[in-house]
């Protein structure tokens, strides 16, 4: 069904010139992407399968902090557990089958985990260096087929002329701090692939959250970004959107404050540092969040009775409460911006 979903990216790779002259099976896991294509086609995992596509979602799942047991290819009552966890996370039937909706959804996951590190890291490495924020731009920029050597956390020639491909082909500067650009073009083309797959079988819930009465407030600029935030409310999730036609969640409470002539940092890590704690949130204030990665990374707007507004990535702009075992695990404090 997928045959040539790919097509384009392989092309692209340095590795299409040596794949058209040997095995297949030679190369399938020099190119991670390919195992999003391989998990594709499978559709659909059950209890008590057994293979190289559960291998594949059991090490996506330890990827996005949902397994944390062995890697052995066996789909027992743990990957049930993780799956079940996933899809009632990501707002889908709860049912511990990996579908055809949940694997797409654990695929889109994995591509933005991939995205954000080249996002993040990509303009804080040079030439000669050697760590491990290199080895995590080689991972990443070996899913998506730009680099072919080993990962070795060493930034020499071939990580160096990976980064260059991606920069020609997006139009980005990854290379000499240029965070201010993103990688939205290359993104939404991993992303279309994949959403572009199709099964009538397949059936995402759409939850629906109900707008509560709007809170009372005393300081009129609380009750203003919560008023904003409400109205947002089933607005798109777009990776490094900051418009209602698509947020991400920094890029989320970025406009809400732009509505009320203040200007916050772009990113979550800034809003962190910028804003100032508090013990306890009041209606208005932001609540952070530890998810794919060490420190803040992903906030939201706090409307009171337990309840926040954040943009999500696969749900979009949303109202979640602070109680779910999954935030709870994740909450790592409250701030406030002052006017």
């Amino acid at each position: 069904m997928l045959q040539g979903s790919y097509n384009t990216a392989l092309k692209r790779s340095v590795l299409y010139s040596m794949m058209i002259s040997q095995p297949f099976a030679t190369y399938v896991h020099s190119y991670p992407a390919m195992d999003n294509d391989q998990l594709l086609e499978t559709e659909q995992l059950t209890f008590k399968e057994h293979g190289e596509s559960v291998e594949i979602l059991q090490k996506k799942l330890t990827k996005l902090n949902y397994y944390d047991h062995a890697i052995d290819g066996e789909y027992g009552v743990f990957t049930e557990h993780a799956i079940k966890t996933f899809q009632k996370d990501n707002f889908l039937y709860v049912t511990g089958q990996a579908d055809l909706a949940t694997i797409q959804a654990i695929v889109i996951r994995d591509i933005e985990y991939h995205m954000e590190q080249l996002k993040t890291l990509s303009h804080e490495i040079y030439l000669g260096m050697s760590s491990e924020d290199v080895k995590i731009v080689q991972t990443s920029l070996q899913f998506f087929g730009y680099y072919t050597g080993e990962i070795d956390g060493i930034y020499g020639p071939l990580t160096e002329k990976a980064l260059q491909i991606v920069e020609d082909e997006h139009e980005v500067k990854l290379i000499k701090n240029h965070p201010e650009e993103t990688l939205t073009p290359l993104y939404e083309e991993e992303i279309n692939k994949v959403e572009n797959v199709t099964n009538d079988e397949a059936k995402v819930e759409q939850k629906t959250e109900e707008q509560p009465e709007p809170i009372e407030q005393k300081e009129t600029a609380s009750n203003d970004i919560v008023e904003v935030a409400y109205s947002l409310i089933g607005s798109p999730y777009v990776w490094g959107g900051t418009s209602p036609s698509g947020f991400d969640c920094s890029g989320f409470i970025q406009y809400i404050y732009e509505t009320q002539n203040k200007t916050v940092p772009r990113t979550v890590n800034d809003i962190w540092n910028f804003s100032q704690p508090v013990e306890n949130p009041s209606v208005g204030d932001l609540v952070f969040f530890e998810t794919y990665q060490p420190g803040p990374s992903h906030l939201g707007v706090y409307v009171g009775n337990g309840e926040f507004i954040h943009a999500g990535t696969s749900s979009g702009v949303v109202t979640s409460e602070l109680s779910t075992s999954y935030w709870q695990e994740r909450y790592l404090g409250a701030k406030r911006i002052s006017f």
